[in-house]
């Protein structure tokens, strides 16, 4: 009965979104999360340790707006979502920016597929699904919500425009078939996780468990790693940025893997040091080897490439 009304607040939300500008929009989502701010103490503490962790130079103060910013930035993140949800490819593409598009387009030219990487910054539920608009779509690694009636939701948001979404069980498996078929694959690098593919790297200064799949992949497979990024303009608006690729190291495999890990991570810190407000601070991302690697959260989550086995 709880998903069931869970379920219909989205849809209520839906039609109410879909009537607003953008800017009554982001006012709204600003509110909810200002509200989860307020109310969720247990993933402000979090995002309050983080910081401090991540920037202890800056004020309190500082801090503190880094925090309360990221509330607000997801509030926003999740309206938005909504609020694309409901329009026309056109109305999309028109309130969007693309740069290095080339550099796309260069990768899918070599033929040996794409590894997208990410991380729950920016708007990144919204960049896959404009991408598809633009480029060849992908296919998106995800977990599962808890719910199963917004988890179709939000299944159908992520594939109207073209895009797929690849499941824990039987991942390797679909995703080295994907890029072998010249097709793309959009991984999110930014959990925590403890299992035979997790990898100490270092994001901000301290290690981080960190999936190794994405460099695996690549050295296996050639594909070359594109990292996406979707940051807000104001007023409804967004700048695609798709980087350079990673440059893959010579040498040993074991090495290469940390390495591409590595860079891979750097690039994501580039992103968030430049605005922090705009990254996941309430997610336990610093954990100490043999802790769980899962919790509960309030925002929808990514789970590492398994094999299948």
């Amino acid at each position: 009965m709880r998903h069931r009304l869970e379920d219909a607040v989205v849809r209520v939300l839906i039609s109410v979104v879909r009537v607003l500008p953008h800017s009554v929009v982001d006012v709204l989502g600003t509110a909810l999360g200002l509200a989860f701010y307020s109310l969720d103490r247990t993933h402000r503490r979090v995002a309050e340790q983080n910081v401090r962790a991540a920037f202890p130079t800056r004020s309190k103060a500082q801090q503190h707006r880094i925090v309360r910013g990221a509330f607000a930035h997801f509030g926003r993140l999740l309206f938005q979502l909504l609020k694309f949800s409901t329009m026309s490819p056109e109305a999309m593409l028109a309130r969007v920016e693309f740069d290095g598009e080339d550099r796309v387009r260069h990768a899918y030219a070599q033929g040996k597929g794409v590894l997208f990487v990410t991380g729950h910054f920016g708007f990144w539920e919204l960049q896959a699904m404009v991408h598809a608009l633009r480029l060849p779509p992908m296919a998106v690694m995800a977990r599962a919500l808890d719910n199963a009636w917004l988890n179709a939701r939000l299944e159908r948001m992520r594939t109207r425009t073209g895009n797929s979404v690849i499941y824990r069980q039987g991942a390797m498996r679909r995703v080295m078939r994907l890029l072998k078929a010249g097709q793309a694959v959009g991984i999110l690098i930014d959990q925590h996780i403890m299992n035979r593919d997790a990898i100490f790297v270092d994001f901000f200064d301290r290690p981080a468990a960190t999936t190794s799949a994405v460099a695996a992949l690549s050295l296996r497979t050639g594909a070359p790693i594109v990292p996406l990024f979707a940051l807000p303009l104001g007023r409804g608006r967004y700048r695609m940025v798709y980087e350079h690729p990673v440059e893959l190291p010579p040498g040993d495999v074991a090495d290469a893997v940390h390495e591409i890990t590595q860079r891979c991570t750097d690039v994501l810190e580039m992103y968030v040091r430049r605005n922090p407000e705009l990254w996941l601070w309430m997610h336990r991302r610093w954990r100490e080897e043999g802790t769980p690697g899962h919790e509960r959260s309030m925002f929808p989550s990514v789970t590492p490439v398994d094999n299948g086995g």
